[in-house]
C-alpha cells in the first residue's frame, strides 16, 4: 500500500481532505481515527501533526504527505516536492517596528529576528550574505518586539492586520511564496505505479475545480476564430452539424473567464452555449 501522510488539523487539514475524496479516496470516519486503510485503492492514509509531514515523508516512514512548502522548507529534510496542490496560498514576509530604521535586507544584520521557521529564515539570510540572531517561536510571533525579544519578524502575512495592529509594517522583497503540496520520500520512485495514479487523481480534482467544458456552435466562417478564443485546456473539438454552415465546438476553458468568453463569443455569432461542470477523473 502506498503510505500517505495528512494535515490532522490547520488551515491545509479540510481542503487536503476534500481533495483526497474528490479524488476517490476514503477518509476517517470520526477525528480520533490516526490511520485508515483503504484497500480498494491501495492506500494507508496517516493523520499526522502539519508540522511533522515532512520529517515522516523524509525519513520513509510514509511514501508521501500533503504538506506547505515552508513547513518542508523548513524542515530540512530530504523529501521532495512533488505536485503543487492549488490551495493554502501564503507570503512569507519580514515586518519591522514603525518606527525603526530597519528598512531593507541589509539592515537585518547582526538583529534578532523571531520567527516559527527560523531555519526557513536563517538560510535566506546566508544566502544573502546576511547575519543575524534567529529566535524560535512556536506562534504570536508578531508580540514578539513589543516584549522586547526580537528586533523584527518573519511570518506569514494574509491581509497585514494582524501587523498593522501589532505596529508592525512589511518591508523588503517576499522570503517565500508557499502553498499546499504534495511530498515524497526519497525513497520511492517518481516512476512508482502508486505514485503515478494518486498524481493522475489529484491533477484530475485541479483540472475539474478550475476548468469547465464549454458547448457552442459557431457559423464554419468563424471556427477559426472562435478557436482563438477558447484554445481551452486541450485543444478544442470541432464537429461538423446537419447544417453545413455551421459546426459545434467543445473546449475546456478556465472557470474564471467563462463570462468574458460567452461575450466574445457571442459577438462574433455564436450560439446554443452550454457551460458543463468537470468530474475529477479516478482512473
Amino acid at each position: 500500500m502506498l503510505r500517505i501522510a495528512v494535515p490532522n488539523k490547520g488551515m491545509l487539514s479540510e481542503p487536503a481532505w476534500n481533495m483526497l475524496s474528490e479524488a476517490g479516496y476514503r477518509l476517517r470516519s470520526n477525528p480520533r481515527q490516526l490511520v485508515v486503510e483503504d484497500p480498494d485503492n491501495e492506500i494507508e492514509l496517516f493523520y499526522l501533526r502539519p508540522i511533522d509531514i515532512a520529517v515522516y515523508v523524509g525519513r520513509g516512514t510514509v511514501d508521501v504527505g500533503v504538506t506547505g512548502r515552508d513547513l518542508l522548507l523548513n524542515s530540512g529534510t530530504k523529501a521532495v516536492e512533488h505536485l503543487q496542490l492549488g490551495f493554502g496560498a501564503s507570503t512569507f514576509r519580514f515586518a519591522a517596528p514603525n518606527e525603526s530604521g530597519i528598512e531593507d535586507l541589509a539592515d537585518i544584520d547582526g538583529k534578532r529576528v523571531a520567527s516559527s521557521f527560523d531555519k526557513l529564515v536563517d538560510d535566506y539570510l546566508k544566502e544573502h550574505g546576511i547575519h543575524a540572531d534567529i529566535i524560535h517561536l512556536d506562534g504570536a510571533v508578531e508580540s514578539s518586539v513589543h516584549l522586547g525579544v526580537a528586533d523584527l519578524i518573519a511570518d506569514v502575512v494574509s491581509t497585514g492586520t494582524t501587523l498593522r495592529n501589532a505596529g508592525l509594517r512589511i518591508f523588503a522583497e517576499p522570503i517565500l511564496h508557499s502553498e499546499a503540496i504534495l511530498i515524497r520520500s526519497p525513497r520511492i520512485s517518481i516512476e512508482d505505479e502508486r505514485l503515478i495514479v494518486l498524481s493522475r487523481r489529484l491533477q484530475g480534482v485541479l483540472t475539474a475545480q478550475r476548468y469547465v467544458l464549454m458547448d457552442y456552435d459557431i457559423p464554419v466562417s468563424k471556427v477559426a476564430i472562435a478557436v482563438g478564443i477558447t484554445p481551452g485546456f486541450e485543444s478544442p473539438t470541432v464537429s461538423s452539424l446537419h447544417d453545413k454552415q455551421w459546426a459545434a465546438v467543445r473546449a475546456m476553458v478556465p472557470k474564471q473567464q467563462v463570462n468574458n468568453l460567452m461575450d466574445r463569443l457571442y459577438e462574433i455569432g455564436a450560439r446554443a452555449i452550454i457551460v458543463t461542470a468537470l468530474q475529477a477523473s479516478r482512473m
